[in-house]
This record gives C-alpha cells, structure tokens and sequence, in this order.
C-alpha cells in the first residue's frame, strides 16, 4: 500500500493541478474521494481519471496471468466481463475515461510503472503526483484527510471542516466500529466460502446497522449533528446497499428502505451540497454484477429496485432546532 501524506513542508505538498485522483464511480472506497472533491470543490485543482465498472483481465495476452481489474475505455469501447460476456458500453456518456496521463489501458499498469512490489493489490483510489510520476497515496481513508485540510487555498469551499478538533474522538470511534461491521461486513459476507463464517459476519453487519438506526433517531448524522467525514465514509455502503448488496451479498435481513431514519439519513446525506457527483449506480450495479463471474456467471444486471428517489423531501432538519 502506497501511503505518503500531503504535507506543506514534506514531499508532496499541496498545489494546484500538481495531483490527479485515479478512481471507480463503482468502488465505495474511491468514492469517499470523489465525495470529497465535491464537498470542499477541489474539481479546478485536482484532475481526475474514472475507469470503467467492468473489470477486465489486465494480461489478455497472458494465459497464465489470471488477474482480472480496473480498466479504462474509451468512446468506442465495448466491454466483456473477465470471463468474455455481456456488452457495457463507455465513453464520456457513461462517465468512463481513457488515462490521459499514462495512456495506460489498466489501473495494474500504473502500479507496474512506479515499480510495485510482487503482490501489491491493484486498487483505486489512486493520488497521482504529476511532478514526480509517483503515487502518493491508494488509502482512501488518508487522502480524504488530506483534501479535507491541505487544499483549502485552491477550494472553493475552504472553510468546510469534515474532520473539526471538537468531533475528532467521535469520529474515529465511529469509523472504527462501522469500518469492521457495515463498510468492511458487506464484503464479510459477500465472500464468505462457509455457514459459520456468513452467519458470523451478517450478524455482526446487522447488529451495527441497528446501532446507526438508534444514534440517527436521536442525531441528525452518525457522529453529532454535524456533517462529518464520518457520515462521508458511512454513506457509500448503504447507498448501495438494497441496490447491490441485498441480493449480491446476500445481506437479505433487512433492507435500508426499512430503517425509518437511515433511509431519510440517505437522501439528506446525498442532498448534501457536493455529494451527489460520487453517486452513478449504473456504475455501481455494472461493477458488481458484471465482475465477478464466479458470484454472477451470466453478468446479468438486476433491474430493480430503484426504490428511492434520492432527490425526495427528507426530514432530517427536524433535529437543527432540538440542536439549537
């Protein structure tokens, strides 16, 4: 894992149009970032690359190399899951670009040029140093720190504070327990290969979905009634959630359309000004449903549910007078 940090005074500091931010639409990790550029408005000051949702073996040519990964496609583009089926277009139109940097066909080939070590796992979100041609960071959880409090000269929104001193305790307690049971638990029991460990796993993830549904009748966001980079880690999961990981992950239990006030915390977050830019759930269901031929060997993506409106009233805002 690559992790250098944005310093004023260290390796890498912050300028503008100096760093690009390779990620997916699709992965949740990498769209913690994007939500980030939206909210503080560091779109003029950091170039971005989005890869295709299909993943797509990245040594065609290779018998022997069986990874299968991130991709760029352009306009003409159409893409075969790993194991040669379907059709996913690309192209602007589908939010899918070429590496105009590199000119690199694979996220796996970028790794390769800066020298990754044998088993390095080739991820987005990358923050791309254009100066030196090296990665910064592939940690989603440090680059979100950083664009929120080293970039604020170039943003558009500087005074916007997702990490404020006063919350800080809160916030890592926070990401920690739904780190391990919400965020990390879908793919816990996505990928689960026993009964004992899915029912483990499923247990846990509910038990700390009931948890967020308790502290959100009683607050507006997860860590206070303040906006925080908390609720911008939580959001990616359960935006997916009924869409993909009710059916995919088999988290079946219960759906977040059933939890009276996560559902409303949903569209209040996505509301939130700068944060729907990191939402396009043709990405999100392409990726899931298309990638990985041992879960969905036809690469056949469900229609449904599409249950929300996103864009609908929400009742949030009843918890600013109790706060005032």
């Amino acid at each position: 894992i690559f992790r250098h940090r944005i310093a004023p005074a260290g390796e890498f500091p912050p300028e503008a149009g100096r760093y690009h931010l390779y990620y997916s639409f699709a992965c949740p990790w990498a769209s913690r970032c994007v939500s980030l550029l939206g909210l503080k408005g560091l779109h003029g000051a950091i170039t971005t690359s989005s890869v295709h949702p299909t993943w797509q073996k990245t040594r065609p040519d290779d018998p022997a190399d069986s990874h299968a990964g991130w991709a760029f496609a352009g306009d003409d583009d159409v893409l075969t899951n790993p194991a040669g089926v379907g059709a996913f277009p690309a192209g602007p139109a589908h939010q899918c670009t070429v590496d105009d940097l590199h000119g690199a066909k694979f996220v796996r080939d970028l790794y390769d040029k800066v020298g990754a070590p044998v088993g390095t796992r080739f991820t987005v979100p990358i923050l791309w140093d254009k100066k030196t041609g090296r990665i910064v960071s592939n940690e989603s959880a440090e680059i979100i720190r950083d664009l929120n409090a080293c970039f604020n000269e170039f943003a558009e929104n500087p005074t916007l504070d997702l990490y404020p001193e006063a919350l800080r305790s809160e916030v890592d307690a926070v990401n920690e327990w739904i780190y391990h049971g919400i965020n990390n638990g879908v793919y816990k029991c996505g990928f689960a290969v026993s009964q004992g460990a899915y029912d483990e796993a499923v247990t846990e993830l509910f038990h700390a979905l009931d948890k967020v549904e308790a502290i959100l009748s009683t607050q507006r966001f997860v860590a206070g009634n303040v906006f925080t980079e908390a609720d911008v880690r939580l959001f990616p999961t359960l935006v997916r959630f009924d869409e993909v990981y009710v059916v995919y992950f088999k988290t079946n239990k219960k759906c977040i359309r059933e939890y009276p006030n996560m559902s409303e915390y949903v569209r209040d977050v996505y509301q939130t000004a700068g944060m729907r830019g990191s939402v396009n759930m043709w990405h999100i269901k392409t990726h899931y449903f298309t990638s990985h031929p041992v879960l969905n060997a036809s690469a056949v993506v469900p229609v449904g549910p599409d249950w929300w409106n996103l864009d609908a009233p929400h009742d949030r805002a009843r918890f600013d007078a109790i706060a005032a």
